[in-house]
């Protein structure tokens, strides 16, 4: 069995995230009653190794779980994210052989996130951030977020995309109407959020921000979130209208990797592996949102030889994200 690391595990501290108030929370639409995963979130000792050891899973890269300091305004949400950073840093040094962390950033505030992402990274040891989505409905190729992605690039760490809410008039236009829990789980993880993030993506490449950042590293979950499905066909329309020196693929295959967080059947793998690639794939679980024994099992039944898989459970990680270094 290979050396294991999972990158997109999720945690919650609840103190702080009662700092940001219901009335914030729920205008982004995110429910006040909760996930149903708060005890597993909360928990960053032995019953989350447990969970890690029954699996397998020898790290975790360990990540603040929506909603966060980028619902936050001005110093109250700068003060928030050092403080989610201050928790998640006191996590690793409780057990730093099982965790490693990506930073939280106050996004509302692009220069203090800024300086907030390289304090992680410079002082408490941090392997990138993670960016849950768009912040007051823009993307990450809005000018405003240069100063972010310029100290990814000067770090030289990734940047993981994660999916979140969508902004409302989306939410109004495509999901409402639905009955139930119809259009909420339309919206979120069975659909809208994978799609959104593959906009998201294609967006800050045909916006030519990664020609402004030519070493911004990216990564984006759950089976590349579409892409390899769609990427040729985008790359063949979009060609000669984007004004790019390359191609759209080109640029996306140059700068995203992609971890394979709650999508645990060979179909999209086989995309993503013959689009991407077996450099740029890397596994995660989604937990607690995804069960580590799913994810496991799917490890184990790749059909890839022994060198792959072992790019695929740490060594593309170990890469990326300088574990060990």
């Amino acid at each position: 069995m290979p050396r294991t690391i999972a990158l997109e595990e999720h945690v919650q501290f609840q103190a702080l995230i009662k700092r940001i108030g219901r009335e914030r929370i729920e205008a982004q639409g995110v429910p006040s009653g909760g996930t149903g995963r708060e005890r597993e979130l909360r928990d960053i000792g032995a019953e989350r190794l447990a969970a890690m050891d029954a699996a397998g899973i020898d790290v975790q890269v360990l990540s603040c779980s929506p909603p966060g300091a980028d619902l936050v305004d001005g110093e109250e949400g700068v003060a928030l994210a050092r403080d989610m950073n201050d928790a998640l840093a006191s996590a690793v040094r409780e057990h730093p052989n099982r965790f490693a962390a990506f930073a939280h950033l106050p996004m509302r505030e692009p220069k203090a996130a800024a300086d907030e992402l390289a304090r992680a990274v410079n002082e408490l040891g941090f392997r990138g951030a993670m960016v849950n989505g768009t912040t007051r409905d823009r993307f990450l190729d809005d000018p405003a977020f240069a100063p972010i992605l310029t100290r990814a690039e000067e770090l030289d760490l990734p940047i993981y995309l994660h999916p979140s809410m969508p902004p409302a008039a989306v939410h109004r236009t495509y999901y409402d109407g639905l009955p139930g829990k119809a259009g909420a789980l339309l919206a979120s993880a069975a659909f809208g959020w994978h799609a959104e993030t593959a906009i998201h993506v294609l967006r800050l490449a045909m916006a030519g921000t990664f020609e402004r950042h030519p070493q911004l590293k990216l990564i984006i979950g759950h089976m590349g979130e579409m892409l390899p499905v769609m990427l040729a066909r985008v790359d063949d329309l979009a060609r000669s209208d984007i004004g790019l020196g390359r191609s759209l693929a080109d640029v996306i295959l140059r700068h995203v990797h992609i971890t394979t967080s709650g999508v645990f059947t060979q179909p999209p793998f086989m995309a993503a592996l013959m689009t991407f690639g077996v450099e740029r794939i890397l596994f995660s679980v989604d937990y607690p949102y995804s069960e580590n024994t799913k994810g496991r099992r799917f490890l184990d039944a790749l059909v890839a030889s022994p060198e792959d898989k072992a790019k695929i459970a740490h060594g593309n990680a170990e890469r990326l994200l300088k574990l060990g270094c």
